[in-house]
């Protein structure tokens, strides 16, 4: 009963260890890519995107729109990184990983970074003979980019990245991390421009004062 039961599990075991997670490069050497440009990954498998340089995104789309963010059928938006910025000579680098929980549909992706898909930076996870990477990337350089840096239903990309959509498709988000640096600290004008008005005011006090005495 036991050698049985271990039998039983040895598939199972097999399985997970088969499980495999493919690190894919975006921004590598200051470049509009994401190397490799794609994958072909089975089912449970994981997809890290690491973002070395600049500030870009791994945003889901289609085949047919390849700049455009893709729209399940319930009205939710495909799985996004957020805008994820990498300071200057930075050397720890944020990570965002996805889930592949159907390796027969193909997922396509491209950076909202104005103008970066029209430039051909998308890239695709299990892309077919009909449907290829080529041709994928072909479309996309040949559109006009969709992408913004303020209208975005996802933000702006001047500000921290790192948000995620939950996706209904082929695969599914498993984290997502946020930028590194900090936010910048308010403007000193205002604290000047307060005290200005402050000793004016004490200023004025003191005329009058002077005069009534």
């Amino acid at each position: 009963m036991r050698f049985t039961s271990i039998l039983a599990a040895l598939p199972l075991i097999g399985a997970a260890f088969a499980q495999q997670n493919h690190v894919v490069l975006v921004g590598a050497n200051g470049t509009l890519s994401y190397s490799p440009s794609e994958v072909t990954a089975a089912n449970g498998d994981t997809v890290s995107f690491q973002f070395v340089s600049k500030n870009h995104t791994v945003t889901q789309s289609t085949f047919a729109a390849p700049c455009s963010n893709m729209t399940n059928p319930d009205g939710s938006l495909g799985v996004d990184s957020g805008f994820q910025p990498v300071a200057a000579g930075a050397t720890t680098f944020q990570q965002w990983t996805i889930t592949v929980n159907n390796a027969s549909a193909p997922m396509w992706f491209y950076c909202r970074q104005a103008n970066h898909c029209s430039q051909g930076m998308v890239f695709a996870i299990n892309p077919t003979a009909a449907k290829s990477f080529d041709a994928f990337q072909k479309a996309a350089e040949a559109s006009a980019s969709n992408s913004t840096t303020g209208s975005s239903p996802y933000g702006s990309s001047t500000g921290a990245g790192g948000s995620s959509t939950p996706s209904t498709g082929a695969g599914s988000t498993s984290g997502a991390s946020s930028p590194s640096a900090s936010p910048t600290g308010g403007s000193s004008s205002g604290a000047i421009k307060t005290g200005s008005a402050a000793g004016l005011l004490l200023a004025g006090m003191g005329l009058v004062m002077g005069l009534v005495m």
